[in-house]
């Protein structure tokens, strides 16, 4: 078993990932929390809206991070 080497992540790129799932990650939970509550419409629009700041942590990571 090989140790996992994190001194190639610099501090622009760990400060952008932290931020991007303090975003993603509730939303994702109040998402499922509202298809549990049979609340298809929110679920559906929390779900989707994590989908597009994902695809957008992305985009920047892609731009910023070459």
């Amino acid at each position: 078993m090989t140790l996992l080497d994190t001194s190639d992540v610099t501090s622009p790129l760990f400060i952008t990932v932290l931020l991007f799932l303090l975003v993603l990650v509730p939303l994702v939970s109040l998402g499922i929390l509202r298809l549990v509550q049979s609340r298809r419409r929110s679920a559906l629009a929390l779900i989707g809206s994590s989908v597009l700041i994902g695809m957008l942590f992305l985009g920047i990571t892609s731009l910023m991070f070459q």
